[in-house]
């Protein structure tokens, strides 16, 4: 069995220390649930939306909302993943040693009402790289923004159009979003850098 990966390390040399938990897996459960039930009443059903999750855990997340959609509309949306990699203002490594994930988007994006998914919204910096991967992908009708947290701390005017839950928190934690398909497990929980 594959070990869990770490979300993200903290800058001051140990891994980030778990302060609470946030969610469980039954609330994140649920959560997606009344998620799928706004995108689907915003958007008067799901004929003309796909979703986009970026990598990693916002695709995850857009496969289960497009099932939760399935479950409402009795059709599943088309979801795809896009890698922000090359995308982001923050990059510090050389183009070379960046670590690339796969993008993936099998269908066409033109005149679509494009459900971007993320775990975690933070600065807005990841979701602007998102927008930047996706619109060289064609021009959506529409592009909206789905997050499971937003934690506030914008450094972009972005903000979600759906969002799971708002936490308060400070610079110096950390939200981290675990999904059983790429940690095993199914919770959120809030660390702080040590």
């Amino acid at each position: 069995m594959k070990a869990p990966a770490t979300r993200k390390i903290a800058k001051a040399g140990g891994p980030p220390r778990e302060k609470a938990q946030l969610m469980s897996s039954s609330e994140i459960d649920r959560t997606l649930v009344r998620l799928a039930h706004e995108i689907v009443e915003r958007n008067n059903g799901a004929a003309e939306l796909v979703l986009v999750g970026v990598r990693r855990r916002g695709f995850p997340l857009a496969e289960r909302l497009a099932r939760k959609i399935a479950e409402i509309e009795k059709v599943q949306p088309p979801v795809g993943t896009i890698d922000i990699t090359f995308y982001r203002d923050d990059r510090s490594q050389s183009f070379e040693e960046a670590r690339v994930e796969h993008t993936s988007i099998p269908f066409s994006v033109e005149e679509k009402t494009v459900i971007l998914v993320d775990d975690v919204l933070y600065t807005g910096r990841s979701t602007r790289a998102a927008l930047d991967a996706l619109v060289d992908r064609g021009r959506p009708r529409c592009v909206e923004l789905c997050v499971l947290i937003d934690r506030g701390h914008r450094e972009l005017p972005i903000q979600a159009n759906y969002v799971g839950r708002v936490i308060q928190t400070s610079r110096s934690e950390i939200v981290e979003v675990h999904l059983h398909e790429v940690d095993n497990e199914d919770r959120v929980v809030l660390s702080e850098r040590v």
